[in-house]
């Protein structure tokens, strides 16, 4: 059974715990809901792909931290040019692209040895993250292919039982996804157009060469 509930502290705790015991949960973001599970339990990882019917070689799963010692715990490597542009964008709608840390089921990294990772300004979002003490999967809530739900309702209609918990924080705004930009190369290369201006990015990334 799907439990549904809203965002106060009990709530986010509750949710905490399902993630923590190796659970699936729904949560609103900045644009759409998002797929949450811890992304060291390859099972649960294994899980949102079948949920979303996305085949395993298809793309990533990307991570949503709430710190650079998160962060820390997914990759082996910080770039320079990575430095710069979390400096620049984080918080905010900017997903970094990394070389994955041994630790990182290949599963997440979809076998590219890579994983996309973003600290979102959300306030429950990070709120969500402090009660779970970790990073957390924040893919879209859809099946491959099919529109980003932007309200539990949508989330239910589509995932039902499917999935352990929806914390039910109302309507999302939708709009642009975050911006992808990978910093395993020099320079970045920008992987998906989003929320930050391909300008923006233009003008940090020429700032360090300048």
């Amino acid at each position: 059974m799907t439990t549904h509930c809203d965002l106060s502290d009990l709530s986010l705790r509750e949710a905490a715990d399902i993630v923590r015991g190796g659970g699936i949960i729904v949560f609103p973001t900045d644009t759409f809901y998002g797929l949450g599970a811890c992304p060291f339990d390859a099972r649960a990882v294994q899980r949102i792909f079948d949920l979303k019917g996305r085949s395993f070689q298809s793309a990533p799963i990307l991570v949503l931290v709430r710190s650079r010692v998160d962060l820390e715990t997914l990759v082996s490597e910080i770039t320079p040019a990575a430095e710069r542009l979390m400096e620049a964008c984080w918080p905010g709608p900017l997903t970094l692209v990394f070389r994955a840390a041994a630790a990182v089921p290949s599963v997440l990294t979809a076998g590219t040895g890579t994983i996309g990772v973003r600290l979102p300004a959300h306030p429950d979002v990070q709120r969500l993250l402090e009660a779970v003490g970790g990073p957390l999967t924040g893919t879209s809530a859809n099946c491959s292919g099919q529109p980003p739900a932007t309200t539990a309702e949508d989330v239910d209609r589509v995932f039902g039982s499917g999935v352990d918990a929806i914390l039910n924080g109302g309507a999302t705004p939708g709009g642009l996804p975050s911006t992808v930009v990978d910093t395993t190369v020099d320079p970045p290369r920008l992987l998906r157009e989003g929320r930050v201006s391909t300008a923006s990015l233009r003008s940090i990334i020429n700032s360090m060469a300048a």
